[in-house]
């Protein structure tokens, strides 16, 4: 039996689950969703920074378009930090294509103008 805090909304149900995947304390449908995929295939948003070169700032927040397998982070982090672009940057841009052939591109979060 597991034991999990669903956080898919403010609630924090305490979720308990059994061995065949029979969910108790969510109160409503996302809940058993949330815990049956945080045990058979957990994944989460990653967010970070990119190195911008010749930015008003130098570094742009991006995140995953949509959640890595949990056990992905690191290796994705690696590609992340391999990775540098050029001023202009828009918010949405994509920074990364397909990362890891995961089928999830890296986007940038915010607009990074070009140093005067």
């Amino acid at each position: 039996m597991k034991e999990l805090v669903c956080i898919v909304c403010p609630r924090g149900c305490r979720l308990t689950i059994d061995e065949e995947f029979n969910v108790s304390g969510n109160k409503c449908n996302r809940g058993k969703i949330y815990a049956v995929n945080e045990l058979t295939n957990p994944t989460r948003m990653l967010t970070s920074t990119i190195k911008v070169n010749n930015g008003e700032i130098c570094l742009v927040p991006v995140v995953t378009k949509e959640p890595i397998p949990k056990d992905k982070i690191f290796d994705v982090m690696e590609e992340i930090n391999k990775v540098s672009v050029n001023a202009p940057v828009a918010v949405g841009d994509i920074i990364i294509k397909n990362v890891l052939n995961l089928g999830v591109d890296i986007v940038a979060t915010r607009d990074i103008k070009e140093m005067k």
